[in-house]
Formats: structure tokens, C-alpha cells, sequence
């Protein structure tokens, strides 16, 4: 089991990260656009350079992987960061954003936490000490919400998330995507799956409007049945790992692993994981 510290320590880099970023949501913030297509800010990278200095001056040992430098360091602990997960959000003066943190201790994820200063809140869980939801930034005097998912039901019946659209997914990515939207009862957002086209405007993430940031939180939140994330990195899905579980929720890649590297991740409320997997890697 993580370390409490790792905990504190973890509570910490979030709230430099929130005051970091607070400083400058809300004014106006140029962009460039990555390689991949997505957008990268100042505020970005300053948090991540600041969260990687404060890790090593605390765990000199550990290794650190996040989305804007890449990896540093190899060892039995690394720490992943997305500095800001929604940079479009960010950018765009809405409240869906947040910082990402995670430790993974021989190759499990031992501490999830997001933190989203402009929704106020935060969630972080640690194995076997329950998932949690409270304000930003911490205090050991606010109260904290236990999150707690109920188990039962059929996919068919399911409400499930994907992200992002088809047009930014792969053709064997937009597959899986349109399967699994045609064997539940509702997908978010409601879109021709298999179409490659970009639509205009453009969809909505699940999470708009939830007063969350990330659809896996939907999941842990009791507000989808399940959330498919493709696409993805490391730092996108390795924090939402313990929160979902920790709530009693469940959590692999597209073949049923517990893994963060394979760029796919199904979160999904207890008792549903496996149909829905089924559902997604059917033949066609």
C-alpha cells in the first residue's frame, strides 16, 4: 500500500498546481499545437516542471513520467502527471479541467488523485482506503463525500461515455466505439460512431456540465454506467484507476489487462465490466 505521505505529498503538488494554473485561467492564453494535434500552454508545461522538482526534492528515487517531457528516471516507483487534463477546456474559459496525479508501484497504481480548482473539488483514492471527493484547495477540516457504486444490471441497458470523437480516432478505434454504442441503452455524447468526418460544432466531452472533469469520474460519481477512454496515455487513465476501484468500480484495457500503456481503458460500474468488454471487442 502507497505510503500516507505519498498522500500528503500528492495533496500538495495538486494545490501548486491549482494556484499555478488559477493564475492563469480566465486571461488570455496562447497556445501551440503538439504533434498530435492537441493544444499545449505555458501553464502546461510550468506545472509540470514545478511538480517534477517538488517530487524529487520528496522522493529523489523515484522515477516521473508526464505528458509534456516525457519520462525521467527508472525504478520500482514512478510518478504520472498530466499537468492539465482539458487543455481545450482550459483554454476555452470552462471549468472541466484538472490536474492528474498518480503513483504506480510495481506496475500497479497505488495513489489516483484529480484535482479541478475550477470546479472546486477534488478525488483521490489509495487501495484498500476507499475513494474520496472533497474541495480544493485541501484542508484537513473540510469534509470529504465517500464514493460508493452499486453492482447489477445489463449492458443494455447501460449509459456509457466515450472519448474523444470518432474523427479523432483511429479506424479500428471508431469500430470498438460504434459496437459498444449499439448494444447499450444511451451513449455520451450521441454521435455516429463509425464516422471518421469531423461535425460541427464540435461534441461535447461527457463530462460538461457534470460538475466532474473526466468521464471515468462519471463512473465513480454514479453518473454513467461506464466510460470508454481511447487514445490515451498513461497520465490520462493511471489516476483514475484506485478512484473508480476504490468505489468499488472496475477498470482494464480493450483485452481485459491492468495496463495504462495500451492507449485504451474501460472504466465501468460493478458487475458490467465484462459485457461491455464483450460487447466492444466483438468480430464483426
Amino acid at each position: 500500500m502507497t505510503d500516507p505521505a505519498d498522500l500528503e505529498l500528492a495533496h500538495r503538488l495538486a494545490d501548486q498546481a491549482d494556484a499555478i494554473a488559477r493564475s492563469y485561467f480566465s486571461t488570455t492564453i496562447e497556445s501551440r499545437t503538439k504533434s498530435d494535434g492537441s493544444p499545449v500552454t505555458d501553464a502546461d508545461q510550468e506545472i509540470e516542471i514545478v511538480l517534477r522538482s517538488l517530487i524529487r526534492q520528496e522522493y529523489p528515487d523515484d522515477a516521473f513520467i508526464g505528458e509534456e517531457f516525457g519520462a525521467q528516471g527508472h525504478g520500482r516507483r514512478r510518478w504520472i502527471i498530466d499537468a492539465i487534463d482539458g487543455t481545450a477546456s482550459f483554454l476555452a474559459g470552462e471549468p472541466e479541467w484538472s490536474t492528474l496525479i498518480a503513483v504506480e508501484e510495481d506496475g500497479r497504481i497505488t495513489l489516483g488523485m484529480v484535482s479541478a480548482p475550477a470546479l472546486g473539488r477534488r478525488w483521490w483514492a489509495r487501495p484498500d482506503s476507499g475513494s474520496w471527493a472533497g474541495r480544493c484547495p485541501s484542508s484537513p477540516a473540510a469534509p470529504v463525500h465517500r464514493l460508493a457504486l452499486s453492482a447489477g444490471g445489463s449492458a443494455q441497458d447501460a449509459a456509457v461515455g466515450i472519448w474523444p470523437p470518432p474523427s479523432r480516432l483511429s479506424q479500428q478505434e471508431r469500430a470498438v466505439a460504434a459496437r459498444l454504442a449499439r448494444g447499450v441503452s444511451q451513449v455520451r455524447p450521441s454521435l455516429d460512431w463509425s464516422a471518421a468526418v469531423p461535425i460541427a460544432p464540435a461534441p461535447c466531452k461527457p463530462s460538461t456540465g457534470s460538475g466532474t472533469c473526466h468521464g471515468a469520474l462519471l463512473v465513480a460519481t454514479r453518473q454513467l454506467d461506464a466510460f470508454l477512454l481511447l487514445g490515451a496515455g498513461p497520465w490520462d487513465i493511471a489516476p483514475l484507476i484506485p478512484i473508480v476501484q476504490e468505489a468499488g468500480g472496475t477498470f482494464s484495457d480493450l483485452t481485459g489487462q491492468y495496463r495504462t500503456d495500451t492507449g485504451a481503458a474501460l472504466f465501468a460500474r460493478p458487475g458490467l465490466h465484462q459485457q461491455l468488454l464483450d460487447i466492444a471487442v466483438a468480430a464483426n
